[in-house]
């Protein structure tokens, strides 16, 4: 298997704040990978915040024995090997996964959601989402998110209120929120929560610390909103240990490592009676893709990182009445791949 490699910055539309951060865009390492002939595509997306970075990434591809990986791919034992080569790291590992699940389903003439089992009728509506901002730019993210039947709302801030009053004098639509670990005081966040509800918000994510595994399941026992683990949620190994703290989980490949075990995170957050979110970060068609081909599987999505980019090199996936149209096409099904984006 031969790999080459590119650093990407990402450009938002908009500065995008959350609870403890902002930027203004994400650098990006887009791999591809060859293995007889066929082609693979994969993407890390590393937000800043998170630790990882171009430089980590480039090293981490220096390590990988390429020769260890052929067909018929053993995706737990890729898996198995990545993390061998070091601990952490699961954007640059998500890039290596996804590409190889790229080739993989090109190499069987299959679509990766066929592979995985997801059935296209089951999409979900995916949410536009929305920065913690000010109100006059708040009226020009909720302009830019038409065509999406859900909105997305991150919260955290002393203007949370204010700041859904905004949202509610531009939509109606139906909320989620994301509070990214931004509310400390577990009784002032109930009340919220419940004006909340009364305000239309479907689900709210990570309300308190991650590491307050007691203070968010003591708002998981008293939510009228399900309440879902983002930043407690990275791994497989993770969900045991939320089980009963949570109504669900978010899964994101950039920290799962891949599809193959956030395939394995929904089934086994499904068999605990927990509900499932798919989202992204700032990504291109590449991982959104890889995303799309895993939400039918799930029971919201949240999916929208080529529209909240200036600078996709991808063709953007369609979405119509608010869901992602999957198509028959092998692998990941991306479309539009510059020429010479790899330099070969």
């Amino acid at each position: 298997m031969q790999a080459s490699h590119i650093a990407y910055n990402l450009e938002l539309k908009h500065p995008f704040a959350i609870s403890r951060f902002s930027r203004t865009s994400t650098p990006l390492l887009l791999l591809k990978l060859t293995y007889e002939n066929t082609d693979g595509y994969g993407e890390a997306s590393m937000v800043p915040y998170l630790g990882e970075s171009y430089a980590s990434a480039e090293s981490f591809l220096q390590r990988v024995d390429w020769n260890r990986f052929s067909f018929p791919f053993d995706f737990q034992e890729i898996i198995n090997y990545l993390d061998s080569l070091e601990k952490g790291h699961p954007a640059i590992k998500a890039a290596i996964e996804i590409a190889i699940n790229d080739i993989n389903g090109k190499i069987l003439g299959k679509p990766c959601y066929e592979i995985y089992g997801a059935d296209p009728a089951k999409m979900p509506l995916t949410s536009y989402t929305i920065g913690i901002d000010k109100p006059e730019i708040i009226k020009e993210k909720v302009a830019d998110a038409e065509g999406f039947k859900v909105l997305k709302i991150k919260l955290g801030s002393d203007d949370d209120r204010a700041l859904i009053q905004t949202i509610r004098s531009l939509s109606s639509l139906p909320l989620y929120v994301d509070a990214n670990q931004g509310w400390t005081d577990r009784r002032k966040a109930i009340e919220l929560i419940y004006w909340l509800h009364d305000q239309g918000v479907v689900l709210i994510e990570q309300p308190m610390d991650k590491h307050d595994l007691e203070g968010n399941a003591w708002l998981t026992g008293r939510s009228p909103i399900p309440i879902l683990a983002d930043e407690a949620a990275q791994r497989l190994a993770d969900i045991d240990g939320l089980r009963g703290a949570y109504h669900g989980i978010n899964v994101k490949l950039m920290k799962s490592g891949g599809m193959f075990e956030a395939h394995q995170m929904i089934l086994k957050a499904k068999s605990y009676g927990m509900k499932v979110l798919i989202g992204c970060m700032s990504e291109t068609s590449i991982a959104t893709q890889a995303g799309i081909a895993l939400a039918p599987l799930c029971n919201w999505a949240d999916l929208d990182g080529p529209f909240l980019t200036k600078n996709n090199p991808f063709e953007t996936p369609e979405i119509v009445n608010g869901r992602y149209k999957l198509e028959d096409l092998p692998g990941l099904g991306l479309k539009g791949l510059p020429a010479n984006l790899f330099g070969l």
